[in-house]
């Protein structure tokens, strides 16, 4: 079971990649978190099969797990199967038949076994731009104060990954999306360690922390992290170019978290519902760069993964 939240497609792709591998049924988070989805609903568990896995897959925002992930999490409820009574037979019956090699394991080794089949291994691959600060240890925070998820003896990811994507961020005066080159560049690279990962994570490899932390991370996760997440984080700059835009509600469908009024035939309207991530997907996906978020992205280019 792979959790995942995308805005530009970069996580998506890697999300979808891993489910692949995995064969892991692949989940996306953003209909749950959506106050104009009834369809989507936190107030039933997730079902954890036996031997499933539970991985979360996201971009970094701030230097931090988004706002939205973070909210799902503590939200969310797993619960594991019931196992059926085929199950415990076929379960009865192999016990019954164990060899003498089987027989031999000691009782050390058997409750060790037992206790990692109890706990389900649990993963992370985040994707960012450049550096992702103190995000895993923001993300094992939120887990471990979930209720269900300690029920499990899950309290933080076994393994966790980074893996540097195209830019997407143009909310500052010096960030830009990537030039062409490094765009591919870029994708050829995560293409390749990605590949690794999903060996890994297939083989549920424990204790593994391949992140691309950066310089003082801590300064960059709980210091321009906090200001980016309460005064860089709103939806108040954005606005459209009334005479570029061609109403075709492309930004209103594409916005992870319904903060956009509008379809095909009207102009945009952001709604100002403080759900906005500032994830920049409608101003990436419009077709004639009629979104800018104030002065920020005039002249800027614009990227989603294809």
């Amino acid at each position: 079971m792979i959790f995942y939240f995308s805005g530009t497609g970069n996580t998506k792709w890697a999300a979808s990649k891993l489910a692949s591998a995995t064969h892991e049924d692949l989940i996306s988070i953003a209909p749950y978190m959506r106050a104009d989805d009834s369809s989507h609903t936190l107030a039933e568990p997730f079902i954890l099969k036996e031997n499933e896995r539970l991985g979360f897959v996201f971009p970094v925002h701030g230097w931090r797990v988004p706002k939205l992930v973070r909210e799902f999490i503590g939200k969310m409820k797993v619960q594991r199967a019931e196992p059926d009574a085929e199950r415990n037979s076929a379960s009865a019956e192999s016990k019954a038949s164990s060899d003498a090699e089987r027989n031999s394991v000691s009782a050390e080794s058997k409750a060790s076994s037992a206790s990692a089949r109890n706990q389900p291994f649990a993963f992370c691959v985040c994707t960012a731009g450049d550096s992702i600060g103190l995000t895993i240890e923001n993300l094992n925070e939120v887990i471990s104060q979930n209720p269900s998820l300690q029920a499990l003896g899950i309290t933080e990811v076994k393994s966790s990954y980074s893996l540097i994507m195209p830019e997407s961020y143009v909310g500052l005066p010096f960030m830009d999306v990537d030039p062409k080159e490094k765009e591919i560049r870029k994708k050829s690279k995560s293409a390749q360690k990605l590949a690794v990962i999903c060996e890994e994570i297939f083989d549920r490899k424990e204790g593994v922390s391949r992140l691309v932390k950066g310089p003082i991370p801590w300064f960059f996760t709980k210091v321009v992290g906090g200001f980016f997440e309460n005064v860089l984080i709103t939806d108040k700059r954005f606005h459209v170019e009334k005479d570029k835009c061609v109403k075709c509600g492309i930004c209103a469908n594409v916005c992870p978290v319904g903060d956009i009024k509008g379809g095909h035939g009207e102009y945009p309207e952001w709604l100002h519902h403080k759900d906005c991530l500032t994830c920049f997907t409608c101003y990436h996906h419009c077709p004639h760069h009629a979104i800018e978020f104030g002065k920020q992205t005039q002249k800027k280019g614009q990227y989603y993964f294809k």
